[in-house]
């Protein structure tokens, strides 16, 4: 598969090999979806909490009597039928919410996304990307420069400036090969590789 390499200027300036496997393999839309559902339902905390009748403040008494007042029973107010009463089957902090995806179909997923971004045109490479200083506005004009307003950056390994100069950036989004997850991939119109971040890619990938 060829993959275009674009130069500073955000110009095609030649073309790259890449491995078929990755980006040449067809779009799979129910598995790219399950991994995309996967990954946002693993990042939840479960951390909400409701009461059943046992935990609201109410009292034990009985509201009314049993009969003719031409009210249904009632036995509580902490009745679930009843403003202000528990919940019936209450939400718990202990619920788990994760999903769980075998590593063959999230990386044959991952490969989907990957090969799909390359037929529509919205992958490409570039030899190196990086700002001489971490300043907002020099990363900014870069990608300004290259035609790029809306971007998910993948490079090989950390590089300070790049972070902290993207992080006032709401549109860009920098990671490194191991961090890049389904959901970057489909949100952002452009994704941008670095030469070496591909390299990086194809290998743990394979």
């Amino acid at each position: 598969m060829e993959l275009k390499l674009i130069n500073e200027q955000g110009q095609a300036a030649s073309t790259l090999q890449a491995s078929d496997a990755l980006f040449a393999r067809d779009y799979n839309e129910a598995l790219v979806h399950q991994i995309v559902v996967a990954y946002q339902a693993n990042a939840r905390s479960g951390n909400r909490k409701q009461k059943d009748r046992e935990e609201v403040r109410h009292s034990t008494k009985k509201p009314f009597r049993q009969k003719g007042t031409g009210q249904a029973r009632a036995g509580m107010t902490s009745s679930p039928l009843w403003r202000g009463g528990g919940r019936i089957f209450p939400n718990s902090p202990e619920e788990n919410f994760s999903h769980k995806v075998n590593r063959k179909m999230y990386r044959a997923g991952v490969a989907a996304i990957l090969s799909q971004l390359a037929r529509e045109d919205r992958l490409a490479i570039v030899e190196n990307f990086s700002v001489a200083a971490p300043k907002t506005k020099l990363l900014s004009e870069k990608l300004k420069a290259m035609g790029l307003e809306s971007v998910l950056l993948i490079t090989d390994g950390f590089d300070e400036n790049l972070y902290l100069s993207s992080r006032n950036l709401p549109n860009v989004l920098v990671l490194e090969v191991n961090q890049a997850d389904p959901v970057s991939l489909v949100r952002f119109p452009k994704v941008l590789l670095t030469k070496s971040a591909l390299a990086k890619f194809e290998e743990m990938m394979a």
